[in-house]
C-alpha cells in the first residue's frame, strides 16, 4: 500500500487520471529527504476533504516531487458522523486518545476542559494546545491513509458543551451506567461520545449533561483510562454502524 501525503492547499477537484501533479513544500521535502521516496515508487496525495489521488513518482527535487496520476478516489463524508469529546488529561493521555481515535475513524474532536481535568488550556495555551492536537490528527490521518482529516474544535467548557453538540445523540462514558454501549441501537442521528479525564466525569457534570439529553453508557466491567476509553468505544460504535 502506498504512503499518503496531505496537501490541503491543493485543488484536487480538477485532477484526472493521466495528469501530472506537483507536490511541493514540507510534504514533498519529507517524502524525498526523510522517507526517501524515489522515481518509480507509488504514493497517494490527499486534500483531507475526501479526495485522494494515487500514482507513480516520475520526478523528484529537494522540496518537490511530480506524480503521474493513475487514479482519483472521492470518498463521501461518513454518515452519521462521530464526534469525540475528549477531556484534557495529564501527561500525554489525551493526545494518545486523539491519535487512536483518528486512526479508528472519528470525524470530529472537541477538547473539553472538564472539572477534573488537571491540564488546563488558558490564554495562549489554548491555541497552542489545539494546534498540537491538530498536528497529531494530521499525522494520524496520513498514517491510517484516510481521505477525510478530522476537525479539531476550540476547547469547550461544560457550560457550553451541550450547545456545541446540539443536534447529536450524546453518549456519556460512565463506568457506573446501567446501560452498556453494546446494547444500543443507532439511527441516522450524528453521535457524540463524551470521555472524562482520569478522575472521570464529575457528578454535577454528569447530572448537567444528562439533563441536557446525554445518555450515560458503560463499556464493560473494567474501568479504562481516558487514553483508551474513547478509542474502545469508537471501535464498538464503528462495528455497530457498519463502518467496519
Amino acid at each position: 500500500m502506498s504512503s499518503l501525503y496531505l496537501a490541503e492547499d491543493l485543488d484536487l477537484a480538477a485532477v484526472r487520471p493521466g495528469d501530472r501533479l506537483a507536490l511541493t513544500g514540507d510534504e514533498a521535502r519529507h517524502a524525498v529527504t526523510v522517507a526517501r521516496v524515489r522515481v518509480g515508487e507509488r504514493l497517494s496525495v490527499g486534500d483531507g476533504r475526501g479526495r485522494v489521488v494515487r500514482g507513480e513518482v516520475v520526478g523528484t527535487g529537494q522540496r518537490e516531487l511530480e506524480l503521474a496520476v493513475g487514479e482519483v478516489v472521492v470518498e463521501e463524508r461518513a454518515a452519521p458522523s462521530l464526534t469525540l469529546v475528549q477531556a484534557l488529561a495529564k501527561g500525554d493521555r489525551d493526545e494518545l486518545a486523539v491519535q487512536a481515535a483518528t486512526e479508528l475513524g472519528v470525524d470530529r474532536i472537541v477538547p473539553w476542559a472538564a472539572a477534573r481535568s488537571v491540564s488546563r488550556w488558558e490564554g495562549p495555551k489554548a491555541a497552542k494546545g489545539r494546534q498540537r492536537w491538530t498536528t497529531i490528527v494530521r499525522e494520524a490521518t496520513k498514517q491510517s491513509i484516510r481521505a477525510w482529516r478530522p476537525e479539531v474544535d476550540e476547547v469547550t467548557t461544560t457550560a457550553s458543551l451541550a450547545d456545541r453538540l446540539q443536534g447529536s445523540r450524546v453518549l456519556l462514558l460512565e463506568p457506573s451506567a446501567t446501560t452498556a454501549l453494546t446494547e444500543l441501537a443507532f439511527d441516522a442521528r450524528d453521535l457524540a461520545l463524551v470521555v472524562g479525564p482520569e478522575g472521570g466525569i464529575a457528578p454535577d457534570e454528569l447530572a448537567r449533561l444528562t439533563a441536557a439529553g446525554g445518555e450515560p453508557v458503560r463499556l464493560g466491567a473494567s474501568v479504562l483510562r481516558t487514553s483508551t476509553a474513547g478509542p474502545a468505544a469508537i471501535a464498538v460504535i464503528s462495528a455497530a454502524l457498519g463502518r467496519w
